[in-house]
């Protein structure tokens, strides 16, 4: 399997860091939308925002790679049948996803820290807190978490919805080279 994106398509490592991205991304909104009823006498209460930041940290770490992977690494040419306003479109997505998805990971970080607390990441190792303690700030960044996170599930299912609408519509390659690397090294 072809490890490096090519001309026409991506490699394995581009795919597995999309793939990871967005299923971490969906499974992250879906346990702090489903997190923040729980009750103080819950058994998830404590455990579940440990999880959800532990994944939030590792995250992070992971965008950056895949943010830097994406920069120094051949980008596929857009498909030749693709309009220009799709092609732009693409990249504007692209770039509100990555923005939009910083602002929610540095958002929940400084929820999670304004009290000037460190996060453990699964035990492993702890991250510090940046700002020290500052009043108000787990509120406005809690605010700030809430609409980003919406923000981004709402640039996801437009993100999928392009995808799909090439596969299904366009009959296209533009979903199948995000699933699966060629061998072409054209």
């Amino acid at each position: 399997m072809q490890v490096n994106n090519t001309p026409a398509s991506y490699g394995l490592l581009a795919i597995l860091l999309h793939w990871v991205v967005a299923f971490a991304v969906i499974g992250l909104f879906a346990l702090g939308f489903w997190m923040v009823d729980l009750s103080y006498y819950d058994d998830w209460y404590r455990r579940a925002p440990d999880i959800h930041r532990s994944i939030g940290i590792l995250l992070f770490a992971l965008v950056v790679f895949r943010l830097l992977w994406r920069f120094i690494s051949l980008s596929p040419k857009p498909i030749a049948t693709h309009k220009r306003w799709e092609v732009l479109s693409a990249r504007v997505a692209h770039v509100l996803l990555y923005i939009v998805v910083f602002v929610a990971m540095v958002s929940g970080f400084l929820i999670s820290t304004a009290d000037g607390s460190s996060i453990s990441v699964f035990g492993w190792f702890e991250v510090p807190s940046i700002t020290g303690q500052i009043k108000g700030l787990e509120d406005t960044a809690g605010l700030v978490h809430y609409w980003s996170t919406w923000a981004l599930v709402a640039l996801v299912s437009v993100h999928a919805a392009g995808a799909l609408k090439h596969h299904f519509l366009d009959r296209d390659e533009t979903l199948r080279r995000m699933l699966v690397p060629t061998r072409r090294n054209d």
